[in-house]
């Protein structure tokens, strides 16, 4: 048994069209699956001919985002004369705000990507962050603008995240002594690393808080200051061993500190241009 086919026809590159599709794709059920083709950058009628001949040839659906009204309503209206469902997603919207708000679209192709870039690297650094949180991969290392290093319970996963919501790319890596850390992290530029340093009174009382929090009792090697003491001598040896600046995150906020690691890296692209 053939795909049903799902041609995606869009004046741009057809992002938007492709996501509704999918999304009304996945109500339905198919032992094969389904075939979606996008077809980019419309501007012509014979691109809407070629695609009209094949959709009518697979008996495909064709799904589309175009603002010329020219183009679209030829689109609708050769596809109607061959029986094929041909549905217009944007269309009715645009047509619809016209008459509420009484105002001419610029009916202009690929506006959302001009406006959303923004949007589409905050949510890739948020994605990264997420994918390189606590040591997880060490290659996002490499890849990474920022990278925080700091042992258990200094903040580096709401750091990671803050600062991806400013479009930055952060890995954070947690400090062991029992556990070597990454190669990578030796290789890449120090300037791109922060230690993250706490007073060990400070981060006592955080981990009691957090073994209390979890039903555990107190006594955990975890909260043990002698065991924290070890912890930080070993973090302060793997900073030296980088050459990388450190913050004391004892008495800030997460703001706070990512303002630190922000000006921090202003001055060196400042220094550096």
């Amino acid at each position: 048994m053939s795909k049903p086919v799902v041609y995606v026809v869009s004046d741009s590159v057809g992002e938007t069209a492709e996501l509704v599709v999918k999304a009304a794709l996945i109500q339905f059920e198919h032992q094969g699956g389904f075939e979606l083709q996008r077809v980019p950058y419309v501007e012509d009628m014979q691109i809407i001919k070629e695609t009209l001949d094949l959709a009518e040839q697979k008996k495909a659906i064709i799904g589309f985002t175009i603002v010329n009204r020219v183009i679209r309503q030829h689109l609708l209206t050769e596809a109607s004369k061959r029986q094929i469902e041909c549905i217009d997603i944007m269309g009715p919207m645009i047509d619809a705000m016209e008459r509420s708000f009484n105002q001419k679209p610029k009916l202009e192709a690929g506006l959302v990507h001009k406006l959303d870039e923004d949007y589409f690297k905050r949510v890739e650094a948020i994605e990264f962050a997420v994918r390189y949180d606590d040591g997880r991969d060490a290659r996002g290392i490499s890849e990474a603008d920022i990278i925080l290093i700091g042992i258990s319970r200094t903040s580096k996963t709401p750091l990671s995240q803050y600062l991806a919501h400013k479009r930055l790319k952060v890995a954070n890596v947690p400090i062991v002594p029992e556990v070597d850390p990454p190669a990578e992290l030796f290789d890449v530029d120090p300037d791109k690393c922060i230690g993250l340093r706490i007073s060990p009174e400070k981060l006592n009382d955080i981990r009691k808080e957090r073994l209390k929090a979890l039903g555990l009792g107190e006594a955990a090697s975890y909260a043990n200051l002698d065991r924290i003491h070890e912890e930080l001598k070993y973090f302060d040896d793997i900073i030296q061993r980088i050459g990388c600046q450190i913050i004391d995150v004892s008495n800030k906020a997460v703001e706070e500190t990512a303002n630190v690691i922000l000006n921090i890296r202003n001055r060196l692209f400042q220094n550096r241009n």
